[in-house]
């Protein structure tokens, strides 16, 4: 049977590059950031909250692709940062905390449909510390006097991150003291308290998927339009690797 009539159109293939390391070293105990530059790093082109997706190797001579959030770009310099959370032995923490300067690595991007969406008129950003690097490069790149706030899910005070906005932001780290990451009512029960500003809000929703979905859900039953909201899982318990879109 000749289906090709009927398929659907492919997606524009995403650029690719060849990231060469130029160092690496902890944020915070469990935040590693990698600095990488490549050639032709003028037409690097993204926005905040958009991510790269990275072949990482897997150990036994194959790769692996994972999705990391752009962290920030200084193309003075031809820097690209990316931050990776240490947890466990899975590949990417893995290749984060061993890679050297010089180490290359392939990634295709950016992609990513959590960005910052400039007519609402307030923003609200919810997740855990695997979603740092989006929340806070996100509140970093609004426009001076834009209202947000932010309810991040950390391990405990040591893995807050300080960072420079000239929005009007107001972050919350919420600490876990102890208890494992994963599914929890944790933000949700924080942004269950939080009284909306006036106006239109638009929510970023992202962390571990099920926590995502309730907090989109509770958004909705509060009054949210599906639309004001963004909301990605990027990651669930015994997964490795990908992310789930959340729309329902």
């Amino acid at each position: 049977m000749n289906i090709s009539d009927n398929a659907a159109p492919s997606r524009p293939k995403l650029p690719e590059w060849t990231l060469t390391v130029v160092e690496a070293f902890n944020v915070t105990p469990k935040m590693r950031r990698v600095i990488v530059t490549t050639d032709n790093i003028e037409a690097f082109n993204y926005q905040a909250g958009q991510a790269l997706v990275m072949q990482i190797p897997l150990g036994d001579g194959e790769t692996g692709r994972r999705d990391y959030t752009i962290r920030a770009l200084d193309k003075a310099k031809k820097h690209i940062a990316l931050d990776f959370v240490l947890h466990g032995t899975t590949p990417a923490p893995t290749w984060a905390g061993n890679v050297k300067a010089g180490d290359t690595i392939t990634a295709r991007g950016p992609r990513g449909r959590t960005v910052f969406n400039p007519s609402a008129d307030w923003h609200l950003l919810t997740g855990d510390e695997t979603c740092i690097p989006a929340i806070l490069h996100i509140i970093e790149t609004m426009h001076a006097g834009t209202r947000v706030f932010a309810f991040i899910e950390v391990a405990n005070a040591e893995e807050q991150q300080p960072f420079e906005t000239q929005a009007d932001a107001k972050v919350e780290w919420i600490n876990r003291e102890g208890q494992h990451a994963g599914p929890s009512s944790i933000v949700l029960d924080q942004v269950s308290a939080f009284q909306f500003p006036e106006g239109i809000g638009h929510a970023y929703l992202i962390g571990e998927t099920s926590n995502v979905r309730a907090l989109r859900h509770h958004l909705i039953d509060r009054g949210f339009n599906r639309n004001q909201i963004a909301s990605e899982g990027y990651w669930r318990p015994g997964r490795v690797g990908g992310h789930d879109h959340v729309d329902d």
